[in-house]
């Protein structure tokens, strides 16, 4: 790869992750990826979106993630082994290889879907984890979809899970561990606009030692 220089965002659900990784891609003038992301993933493997849709960061238990690996092909899906993969599988390998290309191609903000995983091998990757305490995830959640306060924890208990299990399936890593990371902001202590001045504060320190 080139010297584009990426951004991943791992984020807890209600944490402002998201809106961390937008306004930082604003603020540098480059494409963020989330849902663009599934969109290109789909096209460039041949697989229904709608599917992306349905499995996106969703976890699976059916085979060992060594299998999955074992198959990997570097993007070519029409090989026996992809052919004869389970679906979930094919649609992680459909976006690891979108986001491998995305990397090469462009500066970028890319936000979940193991992009630090995929790009592991990439000096020039960035990779933050966006968090929040629980009770100011809550009140968010709450105001945004419209929820009591128990069913926001509910859902926000859900969507971790859901994010840890894939990420924690498919990755030699442990979702949401510092170690896994090279940057963990909490948004209960920063405002998003000072999350992003630390992201590129360090950003700065990487170009630097890097010299």
């Amino acid at each position: 790869m080139g010297s584009n220089e990426i951004y991943t965002i791992g984020r807890e659900f209600g944490s402002l992750g998201k809106q961390v990784g937008r306004d930082l891609a604003e603020r540098l003038g480059i494409k963020f990826y989330d849902k663009e992301l599934l969109q290109q993933a789909a096209k460039e493997s041949g697989l229904c979106e709608e599917i992306f849709e349905s499995h996106d960061e969703k976890p699976t238990n059916s085979f060992l993630y060594s299998l999955v690996m074992d198959t990997y092909t570097g993007g070519s899906y029409s090989t026996a082994p992809f052919l004869d993969m389970p679906l979930n599988h094919k649609v992680f390998l459909a976006q690891f290889d979108a986001i491998k290309k995305i990397a090469a191609n462009e500066s970028c903000v890319i936000v979940g879907r193991c992009a630090d995983y995929a790009l592991a091998d990439e000096p020039h990757c960035l990779n933050i984890f966006v968090r929040s305490n629980m009770d100011d995830r809550i009140k968010r959640i709450s105001e945004r979809l419209n929820v009591s306060e128990n069913k926001a924890k509910d859902i926000i208990k859900k969507k971790d899970k859901e994010r840890s299990s894939y990420y924690n399936y498919y990755t030699s890593k442990k979702w949401g561990d510092a170690r896994s990371y090279d940057l963990c902001l909490n948004t209960s202590q920063i405002s998003v606009e000072d999350s992003i001045e630390l992201i590129l504060k360090y950003r700065e320190c990487m170009r630097n030692h890097n010299k």
